[in-house]
């Protein structure tokens, strides 16, 4: 059997699985549709995000484990380009917000810039104290009345600065272009370190992204999260009011409520999938030029590469910044499907690490193979939890009910999620190393 056809059938099966999520009613299947798109959608989603990790990893062995961090970036710029902006905002406090950071760059600026140009002793010191501490109180008495005039107008509901108020569509490449403006502040710092600190640094650079957006109401509302957001198309209650869309529905036999959910899930599919095989395309065609083959040389081998007169560390910075833009959109259009942002949910487990298991397990340095990785490990993920309890179901049949051990059994289903991914990650280790999908 060849490659092209054994890949196909991969492909083939997680479509399957989904098809038989939405027309079975057993075992781990649904037997909705409803249940199915959403599977779809999520799971195109996390493709991305592999896409966006394997150009990191595959192509330049980049170690990022701060994907959180740029997806939660993406999901703020939805907030920032889509919400209507908060009234009386800007005239409170929200002028004095962009003069405090303003003041607060300049302090960081002058400071690298004296560390740069003055000569060590205790001169730059002295110099550099003054900087610091008269920008700090600076920034501070600046900032702080500013964002209490605005956290204060309506913090039940409002609290925030707000947005540009501008269409949905734009927030997606807007979360590309912030998170690729952090990658960059990054990389300019941390990628000259090996791939172990690069690792830890990105880590603790992502949380500290987290912190801030739980912490600064006037910024993201914080832990009260923002809801309401704007979606691309009409919400499901505008179309259970359209009498068109009504008579439609009733014509075809179809419950009005489930119709207008179906509908609004596979609009997003198809704008998900429009997505997903741009960026595709993309990638593959940057695998194939000769940037890409120049990415993959000194992913290889560093130092032939800087041999051969190659700016290593330019490169990897290039790539850094590609693959954190690709985490922004996938971050971006996920707010858009949940409707708002709650940044209480950003996790490392879930948007770091099950990110890494899906271009492992994918393929590293394949793009078709962290696509793969990306639909079918969101797939388990989410139906895990119903198999286990099935499993465990079966397995305790001979208890009686009430049967302590039985009842610790089921509440533990939770943590079959973590057990099958180790035990999916480990059976691809042991019996295909380089992936279900591996790169050529």
């Amino acid at each position: 059997m060849s490659e092209t056809i054994k890949h196909s059938l991969m492909f083939a099966f997680v479509g399957l699985l989904i098809i038989l999520d939405g027309t079975t009613s057993y075992g781990i299947f649904s037997g909705t549709w409803n249940s199915a798109l959403g599977i779809l959608n999520m799971g195109l989603v996390s493709a991305i995000m592999a896409l966006g990790v394997n150009l990191q990893w595959g192509f330049a062995g980049l170690f990022n484990v701060g994907i959180m961090g740029f997806t939660a970036l993406g999901g703020l710029a939805v907030v920032l380009v889509t919400s209507a902006p908060t009234p009386g905002a800007w005239s409170q406090g929200g002028v004095g917000i962009i003069i405090g950071l303003i003041l607060g760059a300049l302090t960081i600026v002058a400071a690298v810039f004296v560390t740069k140009n003055m000569a060590t002793g205790k001169p730059r010191m002295l110099v550099l104290a003054a900087i610091l501490i008269g920008g700090f109180f600076a920034f501070r008495a600046v900032f702080d009345p500013a964002v209490s005039g605005v956290e204060a107008i309506n913090p039940a509901l409002l609290g925030n600065l707000g947005g540009l108020n501008l269409p949905v569509l734009l927030a997606w490449p807007a979360g590309g272009l912030l998170a690729a403006g952090a990658a960059w502040l990054i990389g300019k710092t941390a990628l000259g370190l090996r791939s172990d600190y690069l690792a830890i640094a990105t880590l603790g650079i992502a949380e500290i992204i987290i912190a801030v957006m739980k912490n600064e109401d006037w910024l993201s509302r914080g832990v009260k999260n923002v809801v309401g957001l704007p979606r691309p198309m009409r919400k499901e209650i505008a179309l259970q009011e359209d009498p068109g869309f009504m008579e439609t529905v009733t014509s075809l036999g179809l419950d009005p409520v489930i119709a207008s959910t179906l509908y609004v899930k596979i609009i997003y599919s198809l704008l998900f999938t429009a997505v997903l095989l741009a960026l595709l395309w993309m990638a593959q065609m940057a695998l194939k030029s000769p940037w890409g083959r120049m990415m993959r040389a000194i992913r290889d081998n560093e130092v032939a590469s800087e041999a051969m007169g190659k700016d290593v560390t330019r490169r990897h910075l290039q790539i850094f910044v590609l693959g954190s833009a690709i985490c922004g959109i996938a971050g971006a259009m996920m707010t858009t499907l949940d409707g708002q942002l709650t940044p209480g949910t950003y996790n490392p487990l879930r948007f770091t690490f099950l990110i890494w298991v899906m271009v492992v397990v994918g393929g590293s340095g394949n793009n078709f193979g962290a696509v793969l990785g990306g639909i079918l490990i969101w797939f388990f993920w989410i139906k895990v939890e119903p198999m286990g309890t099935g499993l465990i179901t079966f397995a305790t049949s001979g208890l009686a009910e009430g049967s302590a051990l039985k009842t610790h059994l089921l509440e533990s289903t939770a943590h079959m999620r973590l057990f099958t991914m180790g035990l999916i990650l480990l059976l691809v280790l042991r019996f295909s190393p380089r992936g279900l999908i591996p790169e050529k």
